[in-house]
């Protein structure tokens, strides 16, 4: 999804060729685009690439018009480059939540002791963004001091994917800079149509032992 914002936010003309999470995914045509059969893959200029953060860079840099990366000697490049890639420690929370409440099939595989751990340690990242947000400096609304960027899309979209299993409530900075991206038009495209999301409800609370 972070990928498809990015794009969409581009403004370059892309296709999407969507992939079902099953064996499709180990098939010899979907390995040779990503050797670990994870999504997304991007093809571009004869080359395949794999890995959402590298690709977000490859992008940015491809398109260097656009604003939405910090090219090397930029004086934001290293905080560009540490947001971008705090998304992930964002997701891997979520991505273990995920597990638990919807991807394991029996409820005796679950853990309440996995729920709370990973719930509390996204709010820790929703910390280290209120913390980030409530810098004292001219302009903070958003990660970079020099405005929006692909840094926003990628913490951004991991937020969003969080926000099914911990609350902003706490975070009154965060909420407003993640209400403040989401209403890009480039964000509301790059959502799941409807019914096509794996999360059916708006918020899965941890069990309580």
């Amino acid at each position: 999804m972070r990928v498809l914002w990015l794009l969409n936010e581009l403004g370059v003309e892309f296709h999407v060729t969507p992939y079902a999470f099953d064996k499709s995914l180990r098939s010899p045509e979907f390995l040779s685009r990503s050797p670990a059969g994870r999504v997304p893959a991007l093809e571009m200029d004869g080359e395949t690439y794999f890995e959402s953060g590298a690709i977000i860079e490859i992008l940015c840099e491809r398109f260097p018009d656009r604003g939405l990366g910090r090219l090397a000697g930029d004086l934001d490049r290293p905080d560009w480059l540490v947001w971008l890639h705090f998304a992930e420690t964002i997701t891997q929370h979520s991505a273990a939540l995920t597990q638990q409440h919807i991807a394991l099939y029996d409820d005796a595989m679950r853990s309440p002791v996995v729920m709370k751990l990973e719930a509390a340690r996204l709010k820790k990242c929703y910390a280290a963004i209120e913390g980030r947000l409530s810098t004292p400096v001219e302009n903070r609304d958003y990660l970079l001091t020099s405005g929006f960027s692909a840094a926003d899309i990628a913490v951004g979209q991991a937020v969003y994917q969080a926000r099914f299993f911990a609350k902003l409530d706490d975070f009154p900075e965060t909420a407003k800079w993640y209400e403040r991206i989401t209403a890009r038009p480039a964000f509301r495209e790059a959502l799941p149509r409807e019914g096509a999301g794996i999360y059916t409800q708006d918020f899965y609370p941890a069990w309580e032992t």
